[in-house]
């Protein structure tokens, strides 16, 4: 029987498609645990690989409101695709990607975004490394800041049911200046970031703590993290898990850092998807000893080019012809006109020829056409080409997701 690929309609079916990739991760979804994954990922949205009645494979698309350099767009957020390792190597993911991708154009999302499990998967269907991201593991002999900073933060404890109206002005806050970042609902908030099952839980972690930065009664800043105790002979080697830490100011920046670098019963701090200008470089006075590691981000694929390019704004005006090949979106191939923040299907000699994957990377402002044409992913057709189309997508700051979805 042949494969079909096509929208969930039950619960049931819901469950066997991400069974699929909770085959590699070592969990399982409950009955519970689709109620609540539901609330943030409708079911026409989750799409299964069906070999007769037995589900082979799914991938879901979270609905997004996404930051973009200038404003916001309507994002595909891909999730929890994986085929069961019983049917790799049958182009069902190739199936799922293009059923996907379909449907996502239907509904009008000019992008889609993703964390790769694998880096060497996505750039088939379109998708370009768009951001980077990196962890640090810090010792607390090694936490102090370079100068003393301003006095006047307090930092509390709050309840998870407090979480997401305490931290929503936050994130939204620190998502008007960043590209990247997605519109957190509040059944995102609830069913996501203040929830804490404890299947959820590093090995070893306790559960999540959050709180709050402070000046007069005015949160300027939060943190989710967890403890993650151990001792090596009588001596504390464990860490503070911190995943998230965004602020507002400065100074609720400085504060929280200061706050989870100097919890005790521990040996140091790990923090987790952090933006690569971080002013931690700043704050402490031997910031190479956080042992920064980057790594890659979000993946971003442009499954309507003409409302996409449309959709952002850019740092200069000027008129630049890309001719675009996808193979994957054959409704995005050919030369198109950006001019006057307008993207249009033209006939004009294109000054820059490249794919999907390479817009996709610099979409956001985390890579540029220089370095995409030292790459290789990139042609110049005019001498100069590449540099005028980076002054255009130039960002103020960096393209920064903190959460994997």
């Amino acid at each position: 029987m042949g494969l079909e690929v096509r929208p969930c309609k039950t619960v049931e079916e819901f469950r066997a498609s991400i069974g699929a990739i909770a085959e590699y991760g070592a969990w399982a979804i409950s009955e519970d645990d689709a109620t609540s994954f539901l609330r943030v990922l409708p079911l026409e949205r989750m799409h299964a690989a069906f070999d007769g009645k037995r589900a082979v494979g799914g991938a879901g698309a979270f609905p997004f409101d996404f930051s973009i350099p200038g404003g916001t767009v309507a994002c595909a957020g891909i999730t929890v695709v994986g085929v069961y390792p019983t049917d790799r190597r049958k182009g069902v993911l190739t199936s799922m990607m293009r059923a996907q991708l379909q449907a996502t154009h239907e509904r009008g999302d000019p992008i889609a975004a993703l964390w790769a499990s694998d880096e060497r998967i996505y750039g088939r269907y379109g998708y370009g490394l768009a951001s980077l991201v990196g962890q640090i593991d810090l010792l607390r002999a090694d936490s102090m800041f370079a100068h003393p900073q301003a006095d006047g933060v307090a930092v509390r404890y709050v309840e998870p049911d407090e979480v997401p109206a305490l931290a929503e002005p936050i994130w939204n806050g620190v998502l008007a200046e960043r590209p990247g970042m997605f519109v957190r609902t509040k059944d995102w908030w609830e069913s996501r970031v203040a929830a804490d099952p404890e299947a959820w839980r590093p090995a070893g972690a306790g559960p999540k703590r959050f709180v709050v930065a402070e000046v007069d009664g005015a949160v300027e800043g939060y943190a989710v993290y967890r403890h993650a105790p151990k001792s090596d002979g009588g001596e504390d080697v464990g860490r503070v898990r911190a995943s998230e830490v965004l602020a507002t100011t400065t100074r609720a920046t400085a504060a929280l850092w200061r706050y989870l670098f100097d919890i005790e019963w521990v040996q140091g701090t790990l923090g987790f998807h952090l933006p690569l200008d971080h002013p931690l470089f700043f704050l402490l006075a031997r910031p190479r000893r956080m042992r920064f590691r980057v790594g890659d981000g979000l993946w971003v694929r442009l499954v309507d080019v003409g409302s996409a390019l449309s959709a952002r704004a850019y740092a200069a005006d000027d008129s630049l012809v890309l001719d675009v090949a996808d193979g994957f979106c054959p409704w995005n191939k050919g030369r198109w006109k950006l001019e006057s923040g307008e993207a249009k299907k033209t006939r004009a000699p294109a000054h820059l020829a490249c794919d999907a994957t390479a817009l996709g990377s610099v979409y956001l402002g985390g890579f540029t056409f220089g370095q995409l044409v030292q790459g290789g992913r990139v042609e110049e057709l005019e001498p100069g080409a590449a540099a005028r189309a980076d002054a255009m997508f130039a960002t103020a700051r960096a393209p920064w997701c903190p959460e994997i979805f």
